[in-house]
């Protein structure tokens, strides 16, 4: 029986890495931050059973995080800007014919040189839905609304990322 469904509807497969990176138009950041944040730990994702659904994986999304980072040339392997981000929820729904996923990500960013003052601690929520038309299969929509709401969260960051103003001892958002 199990079989048969599984054949049916095929099986889950990961948010892939690749799908979550964010290729828009470059930021402008602090130029403290360029060249200068290097992501040391993403944690709280879940592997994907292929039996069951989509999933956040951590690898994956560091992945993208990095891949993005690079491509908005902030990444550095040794910088002094260290980035950590904690998938802390991904609301997923189990049925219906668009699918919502919503990511709930903190990110905290310290400064090494600094003794690991903290520079940004906040907790990005992005939601991103997909719908029939995005795929007919549920397996597949859930998959694409992971990683909607994956890239959707990054750009996020990126955002909190482009308000912060690092001047010594002094680190503010823009208002």
């Amino acid at each position: 029986m199990l079989a048969a469904l599984l054949y049916l509807t095929g099986c889950a497969s990961g948010a892939k890495m690749g799908n979550m990176v964010y290729e828009g138009p470059l930021k402008a950041y602090d130029t403290a931050l360029e060249d200068n944040v290097d992501v040391t730990n993403v944690s709280g994702g879940e592997e994907t059973n292929p039996a069951w659904t989509s999933e956040i994986d951590n690898d994956a999304f560091a992945g993208a995080l990095k891949q993005t980072l690079q491509k908005q040339g902030l990444l550095s392997g040794t910088g002094r800007y260290q980035l950590e981000a904690l998938l802390l929820e991904v609301d997923q729904p189990m049925f219906g014919l668009d699918f919502e996923v919503t990511t709930h990500v903190r990110y905290i960013l310290t400064d090494r040189e600094n003794n690991g003052a903290v520079v940004l601690n906040e907790t990005v929520v992005t939601p991103y839905t997909a719908t029939i038309g995005d795929a007919f299969a549920a397996i597949k929509r859930l998959r694409l609304a992971n990683e909607g709401s994956g890239k959707a969260n990054i750009q996020g960051l990126l955002d909190k990322l482009s308000e912060l103003r690092i001047q010594p001892g002094n680190i503010s958002l823009a208002q």
